[in-house]
């Protein structure tokens, strides 16, 4: 056994758990800001176009992160990157909560794009190395859930801050900094889950994220699954909350979080159902989900009727969250143990865009087109691309089923 692996003491389940938390508590960091815009706006006269720019520089230094370190845990370890990881987490806290003004609040939304991008590779190798024996698979599961979990925890906690706790834009990030020092403290306290071989000396090598030559076509189909459930995903963290208090006509800005809770809370209840299922058969169940609740919300927007937007996002979030399992839990089967981190980090290199270039354009086009007309156009065509992956996915389990058949 390498010798890194005696440093921590902490024994393999309670270390899977304390990755668990590192990716709800980023993901809730990442998801608490956007619940912030509209007194950002408010404070310091910032427009749409503005806010805009913010919400893709996290987009855009996420996927930064993932090209130049997402596979570094591979070489150094998942313990010391998840450990420089929720350092800079720490950082952007302390940023966002000192910021009187745009400049400090680009730096923050940077740093916590890198943070996040940094970790996000070594987190999903090592919920999948350190998987409890007995439940082999729970790691799939809580990479899967754990940023369902997160945003909606995020979503509402930020709404109720907001509305009712005392200087929502400084207590919000003190409170995440004492929680990503307590989760610090974990990481360093755990057992080193990479595989001794995959470790060496340091290197930063974009070209080091890359898919197995063997895995590519199976990877190809199921990515069309993560491009689907992320552009929802980043619909709705970035104009869900204004369309939701749009359609309710209210101002209490709870009600606007609550929208994001719901679809990650629906999500995760999707996921703890489905966890046992066959991974393509809860994709398929989720893009089914996925469809029906991109119908409901175009109906909902069609009427005007918040009620009925209210039950499409539910339905739409349990979709999502079966979608995003079931395509995790196959992608993660296709690499090796020590390209994980690799292997991880692709897909989320394919997540972060999906979830942020169609919203970007979303929030251009909803200065053109206004709110409703853009929404009506967004999911339409996000229900395209479901309704190809489907497809997709259907062949691609007929086609493993054959092969299982003749082996």
């Amino acid at each position: 056994m390498h010798p890194a692996a005696h440093t921590a003491s902490a024994p393999r389940g309670s270390g899977f758990w304390v990755v668990g938390a590192v990716l709800v508590l980023l993901m809730l960091s990442s998801s608490v800001p956007s619940a912030l815009y509209v007194l950002y706006q408010q404070k310091w006269g910032l427009s749409s176009g503005v806010i805009t720019v913010v919400f893709a520089l996290y987009a855009v230094t996420v996927l930064a992160g993932l090209l130049l370190f997402g596979s570094l845990s591979d070489t150094l370890g998942r313990r010391p990157v998840l450990g420089a990881g929720l350092v800079l987490a720490i950082i952007s806290m302390g940023l966002f909560a000192g910021a009187r003004g745009l400049g400090l609040l680009l730096a923050a939304r940077a740093v916590q794009g890198l943070a996040v991008g940094l970790a996000t590779g070594a987190m999903g190798a090592a919920l999948l190395e350190l998987t409890p024996r007995s439940r082999p698979a729970l790691g799939a599961q809580v990479n899967s859930a754990g940023p369902t979990i997160g945003i909606g925890l995020g979503g509402i906690g930020a709404g109720l801050l907001v509305q009712y706790a005392p200087a929502p834009t400084v207590l919000t990030y003190l409170l995440l900094v004492g929680a990503f020092a307590v989760t610090l403290v974990g990481v360093v306290r755990m057992r080193e889950s990479a595989p001794d071989r995959s470790r060496g000396r340091l290197r930063i090598a974009p070209h080091r994220i890359r898919i197995p030559a063997a895995a590519r076509g199976r990877f190809a189909v199921l990515i069309l699954t993560i491009v689907a459930v992320w552009s929802v995903g980043g619909f709705y963290l970035s104009l869900g909350p204004h369309l939701a208090l749009s359609l309710l006509r209210s101002t209490n800005y709870l009600a606007g979080g609550a929208t994001v809770a719901l679809l990650a809370g629906a999500a995760t209840v999707a996921q703890l159902l489905l966890g046992r299922t066959e991974a393509l058969r809860t994709a398929v169940i989720g893009l089914l989900g996925l469809l029906g609740g991109l119908a409901l919300v175009l109906l909902g927007l069609g009427l005007g009727s918040a009620t009925v937007f209210l039950v499409a996002t539910a339905v739409l979030g349990a979709g999502w969250g079966a979608a995003f399992l079931g395509s995790f839990r196959a992608l993660s089967a296709l690499a090796e143990p020590a390209h994980r981190g690799e292997l991880t980090a692709a897909v989320y290199v394919f997540a972060y865009l999906a979830m942020s270039v169609p919203a970007v354009l979303a929030g251009l086009f909803t200065n053109i087109h206004g709110l409703q007309r853009t929404s009506v156009g967004f999911m339409a065509a996000v229900a395209a691309v479901c309704a190809l992956a489907l497809f997709a996915t259907l062949r691609l389990a007929a086609r493993t089923r054959s092969e299982g058949s003749t082996a």
